[in-house]
């Protein structure tokens, strides 16, 4: 009996625990970027931006970052990659000072700072350029399990990049949490990213 009286307590106590507590509500499904929480790519990436200044990803907590790496010679998926963050960045609005572009070449031999800071500017003049020596370049892609290759063309001295096309999202805390697949647009990117910036209120 005692038992019985224990056991009917027990679940008036969750009932009303039930009816206290509201649901949380869900949050939006991502549109086009993969949810990666969790990984840690990026955690040792050191580079040197357009102006010298050596840069890791705590350097840009506060913000919601997008890294893309690339090369300015790069003939249409860079391009195209940045133009839609810089429109992704008008569309936000006020929140779009909460967004931060960060190019990572992959062609350090050719895209020098100046080259660089004149790319960028081309499309958003917030955005940063990081630039290392080929040594470097190779561990800031292994970090972040990214592919780039060298394609030597017909002639001799002249050459293109095969490389990953796709841009990694941090949040605000310096967490890794999306990986963005070229051609889904800057519309639903816009909508990840407003998804991303609204949950960290």
């Amino acid at each position: 009996m005692i038992k019985q009286r224990r056991l009917l307590l027990l679940g008036a106590a969750a009932l009303l625990a039930g009816c206290d507590n509201k649901p949380k509500a869900a949050s939006k499904p991502f549109l086009s970027a993969v949810d990666i929480t969790g990984a840690d790519y990026g955690s040792k990436m050191s580079l040197p931006d357009q102006n010298g200044k050596v840069r890791t990803m705590a350097d840009f907590k506060g913000k919601v970052t997008v890294v893309f790496f690339g090369y300015t010679q790069c003939p249409d998926v860079c391009p195209t990659t940045m133009a839609e963050l810089a429109q992704v960045k008008k569309s936000l609005g006020k929140d779009g000072d909460r967004l931060q572009g960060v190019f990572i070449t992959i062609d350090p031999e050719r895209d020098t700072p100046e080259l660089l800071k004149a790319y960028l500017t081309a499309f958003d003049p917030s955005f940063i350029a990081l630039r290392g020596t080929i040594e470097q370049t190779a561990a800031a892609a292994k970090d972040f399990k990214v592919y780039y290759a060298k394609v030597p063309s017909k002639s001799a001295d002249t050459y293109t990049m095969d490389h990953t096309a796709g841009s990694y999202v941090f949040d605000e805390a310096g967490r890794l949490r999306l990986f963005t697949k070229y051609g889904g647009g800057a519309e639903a990117l816009a909508a990840d990213l407003k998804n991303l910036i609204a949950s960290a209120g």
